[in-house]
């Protein structure tokens, strides 16, 4: 199992956001979250991705207790076995879209020779390789967000988490980025934790799961 969480409550001041959420993610299935705003999906996702931390409950992250973990070995986990994608892909203006795609590499203390070896090798895959010495302001919003899925995959992940990852996206490029989670799930294994309020991607996923009022109200 790539997840296991239970018990998971989450409080801001008297605002109780997460109920009570019990939840098992395979290796290897796309799952979407879906819920009304507020429901708690966010926060739900940021503490599965280690980003946030529970007030009660355990979370377990592909084969790591998350609530044992501080400081060095966290960053540790987060840098090689978890992926983000967001729906601004918070690219660095300054780099390229190699020099983004390689940053998780760096932080992880690779040579720079392989990290871009490695970069250069994504950004062909996700069929923006031409674009590799272009900063974002020269890329098209598609082509920004298949640089931010390269820079998640970039330590080979074993999860990835998206929240609204085509939220900013027109239809063509949405369809193209959904698509493409994927082909990457059936080629690499990897598993897909995405909060979504897109019919079609939560249509397409191996579970939809519905939260409303900070639980879980249907697991597909």
């Amino acid at each position: 199992m790539m997840i296991r969480c239970k018990g998971i409550h989450k409080r801001f001041g008297s605002l109780e956001v997460l109920r009570g959420i019990d939840l098992e993610i395979a290796s290897g299935e796309v799952v979407s979250i879906v819920g009304p705003s507020g429901a708690g999906k966010t926060t739900l996702l940021q503490i599965l991705g280690t980003l946030s931390r529970p007030d009660e409950g355990t979370v377990e992250v592909a084969g790591k207790r998350i609530e044992g973990l501080r400081g060095a070995e966290l960053v540790r986990l987060r840098n090689e076995r978890i992926g983000f994608v967001f729906q601004f892909h918070h690219l660095l203006p300054e780099f390229t879209a190699v020099e983004n795609a390689m940053i998780p590499a760096l932080i992880g203390r690779r040579s720079r020779g392989e990290a871009q070896k490695r970069a250069v090798e994504l950004l062909e895959l996700l069929g923006v390789g031409h674009r590799a010495g272009h900063k974002p302001a020269e890329l098209s919003g598609g082509e920004q967000q298949r640089v931010a899925v390269a820079r998640a995959l970039m330590n080979d992940p074993a999860v990835v988490f998206a929240d609204e990852p085509s939220g900013n996206l027109d239809s063509v490029n949405r369809e193209e980025l959904h698509r493409l989670f994927f082909d990457l799930r059936d080629r690499f294994g990897y598993t897909f934790v995405i909060v979504t309020h897109d019919n079609d991607l939560a249509a397409m996923s191996d579970r939809r799961i519905v939260m409303r009022d900070g639980r879980i109200v249907d697991q597909g």
